[in-house]
């Protein structure tokens, strides 16, 4: 007879908090933590944590859905600077980190279990490469959507080629991926980007009964549907596989230099 497997050992992460909610706990709840008491942002453990999360909750049989949110006073607030500093002077830093970028963005796709996204304040970095992956993204109307590689000095790879031309279209994609032009909630939903924009007070709400009703409804139909739908993101594995390769070559250059010092500095880059 073969043992029940164990459920992963969540109190590993640190940058995550993960608590159950719903009818037999069956609704993971993961919220980054904001470290600064502001916003939550992705350090080296709190990058390799939030591309980890998601085969756990795969292999996790208590779990039918998970909920992914931000702490404090938005969703994700990007990359540690810290971090874009040790991957820019060092190649065995960069290069675990490329291969975590692709294992995040791989693992939200091919998670069997169904993931709601809810979006609030700003939402840059690799926070919102999982929110937008989400099979459900709920932003509030005020959230403030940002991918922020062009501006930082480096290709927009991450999840931007695999998912941004099919959710809003190419023209949309390119205005807002080369400009690093700001998407509001509100607008995000016009455009197709999220599935829902709702006011503020009800995003948690929102998020957390969609999560229910992906949790009481028929599994092998809703993960078998995810699956099939996911395939026209494979299909888009090479564009994404390219970007992130040209996003990882410019961090070895020398506009992201300039980049960061901006960032440091609050001040427009001069590239």
């Amino acid at each position: 007879m073969n043992a029940t497997p164990a459920s992963p050992d969540y109190s590993r992460y640190q940058t995550l908090a993960i608590s159950r909610r719903g009818v037999d706990g069956a609704v993971l709840d993961i919220c980054m933590r904001a470290a600064n008491g502001k916003l939550p942002t992705a350090g080296h453990a709190g990058h390799w944590e939030l591309a980890e999360i998601w085969r756990d909750v795969g292999r996790d049989d208590s779990v039918r859905c998970a909920v992914l949110r931000g702490e404090g006073q938005g969703f994700s607030g990007g990359g540690d600077l810290a971090l874009v500093e040790d991957m820019a002077r060092d190649f065995e830093v960069r290069s675990r980190v490329w291969k975590e970028a692709r294992d995040l963005v791989y693992n939200v796709i091919n998670c069997d279990k169904p993931i709601v996204s809810a979006l609030h304040g700003p939402a840059v970095g690799a926070g919102l490469v999982a929110g937008l992956l989400a099979d459900i993204s709920v932003a509030a109307r005020t959230a403030r959507i940002v991918d922020g590689h062009t501006r930082l000095g480096v290709a927009a790879g991450d999840h931007a080629a695999i998912v941004w031309p099919l959710l809003c279209g190419m023209a949309k994609a390119k205005y807002y991926l080369l400009l690093c032009e700001a998407v509001s909630g509100e607008e995000a939903e016009r455009i197709g980007l999220v599935s829902l924009a709702v006011d503020e007070a009800e995003l948690l709400p929102t998020a957390y009964g969609l999560a229910d009703r992906l949790a009481a409804g028929s599994q092998s139909a809703i993960r078998w549907t995810k699956y099939s739908l996911n395939n026209w993101l494979r299909q888009a594995g090479p564009a994404f596989d390219t970007s992130l390769a040209l996003e990882f070559m410019g961090f070895a250059g020398p506009d992201v230099r300039e980049g960061v010092a901006s960032l440091r500095e609050r001040r427009a880059p001069r590239f």
